[in-house]
Order: structure tokens, then sequence, then C-alpha cells
């Protein structure tokens, strides 16, 4: 991904959206797992086919709270909320650790 840079600079290029927005490469890996168990949370609540209410209901949230969530409201959400969401949704969260 490449940024287009203020006037007088040269734009920078960034290997994913999250190096963009963050300013250290440890805020990009947090912002990356928050999006990724979001995804996965809205995911298994549209395989569920109910209303949102009884999908909160079943995540221990509010109706308000998970359309935060299925909007993809990522600073609502820290990755713990989104780690007990996830087993809350009956999966299996697991961190992969590489040099």
């Amino acid at each position: 991904m490449t940024v287009p840079a203020p006037a007088g600079s040269e734009a920078r290029t960034f290997a994913s959206v999250f190096e963009a927005l963050a300013d250290t490469p440890a805020d990009a890996a947090h912002l990356r797992l928050r999006a990724d168990l979001m995804a996965a949370v809205g995911d298994r609540v549209a395989q569920w086919g109910v209303p949102q209410a009884d999908a909160a209901a079943r995540l221990g949230i509010t109706r308000p709270r998970l359309n935060d969530l299925l909007r993809g409201k990522l600073g609502k959400f820290s990755l713990d909320a989104l780690v007990t969401l996830a087993t809350a949704a009956g999966l299996s969260v697991t961190l992969h650790i590489a040099a």
C-alpha cells in the first residue's frame, strides 16, 4: 500500500493498511488481531441467521454493541473483549507467533 505524501515529501509504502495506520509495528499487530477477530465474530453471527437481538443475547452483549461490532467499529473493542466475544460465539482463538 502506498500512501500519498504531503507536498515536498516522498510517498511512503506500507506492507498493510495496519502498518500505515499504526505508529509502531506492535500497534499494527494489535490492530490486525482485533480486525481479524471482529471479522470472525461477524461472520459467525451472519451464519446464525438470527435477528440481531437474538445474536446479541447469545454473545452476552446489547444489540447496539453488536451493531458496533458488525459495522466494524474497531476502536470500540479491546482485544480482550473480542477474544471473549469470539469464545462466546463458539470460536476457538489461537495465537501463532513467528520469527
